[in-house]
């Protein structure tokens, strides 16, 4: 159980640098999606991007201090609810939201695995 909630964490972090990135450079096609569909601000998208950057730094820094990986984890299901709420709310249904609502779903096995690892430590 030990080494998928890690291959789990991995994946995560490589998801959220290269999604947080592409918040961060001013894509626009992001851009157009938090304006236009969302009815969200430039400067939101680049808030959940510096958001989902430090969620990656702190999986990354988790396989060495599982503190940051819960932290990061308990922070990626935040984002992740939104995500969900925001493209239900825009009227895409579940299809759409299914992809952010799986990526809440791994987190919620990083979260919950590294904490029960983090008590057997203890």
């Amino acid at each position: 159980m030990k080494w998928i909630v890690r291959i789990i964490q991995g994946l995560l972090m490589v998801i959220y640098f290269m999604t947080g990135f592409l918040k961060l450079s001013g894509d626009p096609t992001q851009e157009q999606a938090f304006a236009e569909i969302y009815g969200y601000g430039a400067g939101f998208m680049y808030v959940v991007g510096v958001l989902e950057i430090l969620a990656a730094l702190g999986l990354l820094i988790g396989f060495w201090n599982r503190k940051w990986a819960i932290a990061a984890s308990a922070l990626i299901i935040v984002i992740m609810a939104g995500a969900v709420f925001t493209h239900l709310q825009a009227g895409q249904g579940f299809s759409v939201a299914s992809f952010p609502f799986i990526l809440l779903l791994f987190a919620a096995v990083v979260f919950f695995g590294q904490k029960r690892f983090n008590t057997q430590l203890d």
